[in-house]
């Protein structure tokens, strides 16, 4: 539910941009969503791997490994986030320029990036890390509260601030909007744990950062899958709206806007896949093999199902969802096929997340890895020129359900030899 509402307020930027009627806005933003892809690599690194070393713990009922585990992910976490984002004006140009931007659109993908990267960007890793700690401690509502509520406001916020009017702000005013909300999203998490501090295992005591040596292996090998995964995402999806670039700003206005609809089934997959995480690891680490397989399934059945609901609507529907962003003609006629393209690849990854998330809590760092560079980075970028030379723009477009499918083949294939080696599923 919580990743829902981080995709509401995804949409009400790109709904708010396009009602601006100035597609390199949208474009701009595009543009930008790569970079901000990798602050959720970032801060998967410490929270996915830290989040399920943590729940190990819990397991096996070390709470002493658990704090030390927790105090360690989230220097780590704070550590990467103040070196990656303040350090982004130095090279943003550099940056933006190789995504795609032009002369229209790098002034306000500039803009954008600024509040939502350098000021914003280490909330946004804060966010996930501690998000992570606070589900693997069994406190799933009190963590979905505060992305939820950081949500809401991001959507109340963009309107006030983005249309002329009122705050006439325009780009710079989404960016102010979705930097303010992941601050209060980590601001609730924060006083969510200072509450439990008396009676929770969760703690960030710099003396314990003493153990780093020990722990700091097993966070990363954990960790390490999803984080390259989102990496390799930034690096596809920056390639992506390279090659869409090159034809029109209304092509990669379009690319956004589809790019935002297509986020619904993914969202509600990494958030159900971030969900069982924590039940996947604690399980599997107390030896509850059945529990475990039974979470993993039911995740599955619920995300496959979910997905298909989406493909469904999308196909059927592609027109009016796109009139509902945008009224600009081209861009909506580039939005369409995009659209009825893109889904193709939904219940493949319907099912790829919620198996590279059992890899992880079984510690099968190897097979996560495999799985997630499968996904993203080894076979689309080079499917990307192939698939672009062969059919020009639209192209582009199968690359995604061709390795989704690929990744998910793959993932079958590792649970079976896993199956086994184990004998337990």
């Amino acid at each position: 539910m919580a990743q829902l509402i981080v995709l509401l307020y995804n949409w009400a930027d790109t709904f708010f941009l396009a009602r601006l009627n100035k597609p390199e806005l949208v474009a701009a933003a595009t543009i930008v969503l790569p970079l901000y892809l990798m602050l959720t690599a970032i801060g998967n690194l410490p929270g996915v791997g830290g989040g399920s070393q943590f729940a190990n713990h819990l397991g096996k009922h070390d709470y002493t490994g658990a704090q030390r585990v927790a105090s360690i992910t989230f220097w780590m976490g704070m550590i990467l986030a103040l070196v990656c984002c303040l350090s982004f004006p130095l090279y943003s140009d550099i940056l933006l320029s190789l995504i795609g931007a032009n002369e229209r659109t790098l002034a306000p993908a500039k803009e954008y990036a600024f509040w939502v990267i350098t000021i914003g960007g280490i909330p946004v890793i804060m966010n996930l890390v501690l998000a992570n700690l606070v589900r693997a401690e069994g406190m799933a509502l009190q963590a979905s509260i505060g992305i939820s509520a950081g949500g809401i406001l991001n959507c109340l916020l963009d309107p006030l601030l983005m249309l002329p009017s009122m705050g006439n702000m325009g780009i710079v005013g989404a960016g102010i909007a979705t930097a303010v909300s992941n601050m209060v999203s980590v601001l609730w998490l924060l006083v969510v744990i200072w509450r439990r501090r008396k009676t929770g295992v969760l703690t960030f005591a710099p003396q314990l950062l003493r153990y780093t040596r020990h722990y700091i292996g097993s966070i990363s090998k954990v960790g390490f899958p999803s984080s390259i995964q989102y990496m390799l995402t930034v690096v596809a999806v920056a390639a992506l709206t390279h090659f869409v670039a090159q034809y029109n700003t209304e092509a990669t206005a379009a690319l956004g806007i589809v790019k935002r609809l297509d986020y619904l089934p993914l969202y509600f997959t990494i958030g159900l896949s971030q969900g069982i995480l924590p039940l996947l690891a604690y399980n599997h680490s107390s030896g509850n093999v059945v529990r475990r397989n039974h979470v993993f399934k039911c995740g599955c059945i619920i995300s496959f199902g979910f997905a298909m609901l989406c493909f469904a609507v999308f196909e059927i529907w592609a027109y009016q969802l796109a009139m509902l962003f945008t009224q600009e003609s081209l861009t909506v006629s580039y939005i369409v096929p995009f659209l009825r393209i893109q889904v193709v690849a939904m219940p493949f990854m319907a099912v790829c997340y919620p198996s590279i998330t059992l890899f992880q809590a079984m510690e099968r760092s190897r097979e996560a890895l495999i799985c997630s560079i499968l996904r993203k980075g080894v076979v689309d970028i080079p499917l990307l020129i192939v698939m672009n030379a062969l059919w020009p723009l639209f192209g582009c477009m199968w690359v995604q359900p061709i390795v989704d499918f690929t990744s998910m083949l793959v993932a079958f294939y590792f649970s079976s030899q896993i199956r086994a080696q184990i004998h337990d599923y």
